[in-house]
């Protein structure tokens, strides 16, 4: 253990990661592994001294959960993800609109809750809102609806699951594969505080909660932007950065994961 994060006092000091974004499935079998083998030495690097580790959503490019079947492949993030767990530290998995069809499999097996809403949670003393980041503030009415009316409908989530895996996964993962952080579209530009909606979004929740820290995954792009006496970060992805946030002696600072 990391005696290094131990203060005094004798009581280990918060030391929290967040991450998200790996998209494990695309664009091919070959780079979703070499970014799943790099995900898991990041983990080892941090099992030690990590008090917390926050999986802000997309883990996977796809993900849906049948009864008795899940999503082929991914065994060395789901293994390493079920030590940390199985040896205390505390995981929590937010879904992202590319896995939000979880249903009880990472609670279940690895032990790992789930959240499918940003929460606000309390870290020595401050205030942080947590989630992954699709749908909040104005506009992106089209994905929205198709969220309420489709994605999160239990009749269209039923009609996928009675199909056999093979075609219902096979189905989704076409769609999923012509979405813009498959094809290499996404855009890793700064829109501006007018532009960016997770910053909109920010800016109206502190007209009625005091947060001292919003963090969010979705947008692929790290950012730390100060909002008022707030602060909003951005975890950035996997695909093109390996960044992460984290958290500790009361600050909060975006890193880059170079393996040695």
């Amino acid at each position: 253990m990391n005696q290094n994060n131990t203060p005094p006092n004798g009581q280990k000091a918060e030391k929290v990661y967040f991450v998200s974004d790996f998209h494990l499935g695309v664009p091919n079998a070959a780079a979703s592994l070499e970014r799943e083998k790099k995900f898991v030495r990041f983990l080892n690097t941090i099992q030690y001294d990590a008090t917390r580790l926050y999986i802000l959503g997309d883990l996977f490019d796809f993900w849906f959960e049948y009864k008795t079947v899940v999503p082929k492949g991914y065994v060395r993030v789901l293994g390493k993800l079920a030590e940390l767990a199985d040896g205390g530290l505390p995981v929590y998995f937010f879904t992202g609109n590319h896995d939000l069809w979880m249903f009880g499999y990472f609670e279940q097996e690895l032990g790992i809750p789930v959240y499918h809403r940003p929460i606000v949670t309390q870290i020595e003393g401050k205030t942080f809102m947590i989630g992954h980041g699709d749908g909040l503030g104005p506009n992106d009415k089209g994905y929205k609806i198709l969220k309420k009316y489709l994605f999160t409908n239990r009749l269209c989530q039923r009609l996928l699951g009675a199909l056999h895996p093979d075609w219902g996964i096979g189905l989704a993962s076409f769609f999923s594969k012509r979405s813009r952080i498959a094809t290499g579209t996404a855009d890793e530009h700064f829109l501006g505080e007018e532009g960016e909606w997770l910053i909109a979004y920010t800016k109206r929740k502190l007209q009625t909660q005091p947060i001292d820290f919003f963090v969010f995954g979705h947008r692929h792009l790290p950012l730390k932007v100060p909002i008022y006496n707030s602060l909003y970060i951005n975890s950035g992805d996997w695909i093109k950065y390996n960044s992460y946030a984290l958290y500790q002696h009361q600050q909060i600072e975006l890193k880059y994961f170079t393996p040695a």
